[in-house]
């Protein structure tokens, strides 16, 4: 990162928009205090728009909460997945190395066996 990027972080899109339901709570509030309107028409607005902003909260809460989960799903599939692939190919590879191995013994047996007889011979 240069200096810039160090001084000044890219913000998440959670953060922004946390801003952006503050920003728009103020902004309501102040429209409402602002406007010509009787204490009791004024609390009955404001309590409207409360009620509206909670329920529109709960909605975004219920909508993170579900692509939440569903990214937690589909990471454990994919993280079990990933792990039976790399059992499998551990286990491919431990044969095959168990494989060459004994072929790799048998070849050296054999060699030596010719080495031997060829010893005897040439005695």
């Amino acid at each position: 990162m240069n200096k810039e990027e160090m001084e000044h972080p890219v913000q998440n899109g959670s953060t922004f928009t946390k801003g952006l339901v503050i920003g728009a709570l103020l902004g309501a509030a102040a429209a409402l205090l602002y406007a010509p309107k009787p204490g009791r028409e004024l609390r009955s607005d404001l309590s409207e728009k409360l009620s509206a902003a909670t329920d529109k909260s709960k909605e975004v809460a219920s909508v993170v909460s579900d692509k939440a989960t569903d990214l937690a799903k589909n990471v454990t599939e994919k993280t079990t997945d990933l792990a039976k692939t790399v059992g499998a190919s551990a286990g491919n590879i431990f044969n095959s190395v168990k494989e060459a191995s004994a072929d790799v013994a048998e070849d050296v047996k054999r060699t030596s066996e010719e080495v031997v007889n060829e010893t005897k011979q040439q005695n």
